[in-house]
């Protein structure tokens, strides 16, 4: 499965954005993952739609950002909310977990190719 990310921009801290991740092929049997890294960090654990439609979140993003799908565009989605300087990063989205951990990105088979977000204060 290739993937797009898409919806980055430059914001103001506050503010909202929505990232895409669109798939060449169905993606209603996987889970949908995003991530991101910022410059000089390791990638980490940004937000899990599983295949059941539950959902994960990290902590630093719970009550702010929401995961989506819409399957019949074979399409998911991360509403970011009241962003802040601290999510500027590389957005990665991904799919196809090929184990349980949803948070561990070595499980996933397939990665979009990022799309930046920068948050200034």
């Amino acid at each position: 499965v290739q993937l797009q990310a898409s919806g980055g921009g430059l914001v103001q801290a506050g503010d909202s954005l929505r990232l895409s991740c669109a798939a060449s092929a169905r993606i209603s049997g996987y889970a949908v993952a995003w991530f991101r890294q910022a410059p000089g960090k390791e990638r980490e654990f940004v937000a899990a739609l599983g295949w059941g439609a539950n959902t994960d979140y990290a902590d630093s993003v719970k009550g702010r950002f929401a995961i989506s799908r819409d399957n019949t565009k074979n399409t998911g989605y991360l509403q970011m909310n009241s962003l802040l300087p601290g999510d500027t990063a590389v957005y990665f989205c991904a799919v196809q977990l090929l184990g349980t951990d949803a948070r561990n990105p070595s499980l996933y088979g397939s990665w979009g190719q990022g799309t930046q977000v920068t948050v200034s204060s």
